[in-house]
């Protein structure tokens, strides 16, 4: 019931009535107008590569030792007093160069005692072949029998034969003097003296020093069978074409290259059963004495080329969940997602086997906020690479 002298507040309705009209004529404002489309991001700038074919000289490397080309073990011919060492231990010594002199006196007795016995023995082959001289004539005469000519002459070959030998005695009595003075058959560096001077030396201390020949020098290393397999593969699908003949370049401990290059000169017939490598050998000139023998030093073997190759600067390579891929623009700016095959590195650049052609784009820098679609604008940089030449280790497969 209301009460009577009181009175409803038009505030109330009039305010409502106002809102609802405000929010309608909103309403309807807005339903009148359609929403503006946001405007499309600018393309992303990005650096790319022309992807070109060409041949690339590369290189092997594997770690080496080097060796002496001929260690002489310098051992004495006779026995004696050892006079005197005639060289300065751990210097060069040419090829004749006096090392050791052992006593010649004994040796220049038996040789006087030769020579007295080969005079000996030839006045005895001169008597014997005067005897058969006048036995000749008196046995035609019948003045001798056939045995005294038979008897004459083979006194007289008898004589000759003794002769021939005293001779031999002579020349081996010689031989042993000349062995008395102990020189070097090779140029090379000499190791110190085995034996010190007034030591008897007989055939259980004969070893009297060792000659290292320096020059040339052998450079050996080892090849797996896993890397001749490799190599054989990818000569086999034209990724690899080697030369008859390898250079074989010299890598010293401090990354310097070594002055001479050598040649491959020998290759061990089968693998090693324990390792299951073989060993190669390389003969390289040392005049010098730079290398000396158990150096490590690293070898590069040159000649190799990677015929009509594609290399990519490393940074244009990722690496996803199923291997490498590249992006690569297409004719409209846009990029899509290439898998590839990569190989092996040459420098700051990647050789890639497979899954690009001559004349492609690929993007090398700003690939990483790349999606497949997205439009670029592009900055054009120089063929993939220089021609350093690389080390052409097997691709690795993901």
């Amino acid at each position: 019931m209301v009460q009577k002298g009181k009175k409803r507040s038009p505030c109330f309705p009039r305010f409502l009535g106002t809102g609802i009209i405000v929010a309608a004529a909103i309403f309807f404002t807005g339903c009148g107008k359609e929403k503006s489309a946001p405007s499309p991001p600018p393309p992303l700038n990005v650096s790319v590569v022309d992807v070109v074919h060409r041949d690339v000289p590369v290189f092997t490397e594997y770690v080496a030792q080097t060796q002496s080309s001929r260690l002489v073990n310098i051992h004495a011919r006779v026995s004696g007093f050892l006079d005197k060492r005639m060289y300065t231990e751990g210097e060069v010594v040419k090829e004749g160069q006096v090392l050791f002199q052992i006593d010649p006196k004994p040796f220049q007795v038996q040789l006087d005692q030769a020579r007295a016995a080969l005079a000996q023995q030839e006045a005895a082959l001169e008597t014997a072949r005067l005897n058969l001289e006048r036995v000749k004539p008196l046995t035609k005469l019948n003045a001798l029998s056939q045995k005294d000519l038979d008897d004459a002459t083979g006194q007289y070959q008898s004589a000759a034969a003794a002769t021939e030998q005293a001779k031999a005695q002579v020349e081996a009595a010689k031989l042993n003097l000349s062995y008395t003075t102990v020189i070097s058959p090779v140029d090379g560096v000499s190791s110190s003296a085995r034996q010190a001077d007034g030591t008897y030396i007989s055939l259980q201390n004969s070893l009297l020093t060792t000659v290292t020949v320096l020059s040339p020098i052998w450079v050996n290393f080892s090849v797996s069978e896993n890397e001749m397999q490799q190599l054989r593969d990818q000569v086999a699908k034209g990724l690899l074409s080697t030369p008859e003949v390898f250079t074989v370049e010299i890598v010293l401990v401090d990354g310097s290259i070594y002055p001479y290059t050598g040649q491959i000169t020998f290759a061990e017939p089968s693998y090693n059963p324990q390792t299951g490598t073989f060993l190669i050998r390389s003969s390289v000139d040392n005049p010098e004495g730079t290398l000396r023998p158990n150096q490590f030093v690293r070898v590069r073997l040159q000649g190799a080329i990677r015929p009509k190759a594609i290399l990519l600067p490393q940074k244009a390579v990722h690496q996803g969940s199923k291997g490498h891929f590249v992006w690569v623009v297409d004719k409209e700016s846009k990029v899509e997602q290439r898998p590839v095959v990569a190989g092996d590195w040459q420098g700051s650049d990647w050789f890639i086997f497979e899954g690009l052609k001559g004349g492609e784009r690929v993007v090398t820098e700003g690939g990483l906020t790349l999606s497949p679609g997205m439009p670029v604008a592009m900055n054009t940089l120089a063929a993939g690479g220089g021609i350093t030449p690389a080390k052409a280790s097997p691709p690795k497969h993901e």
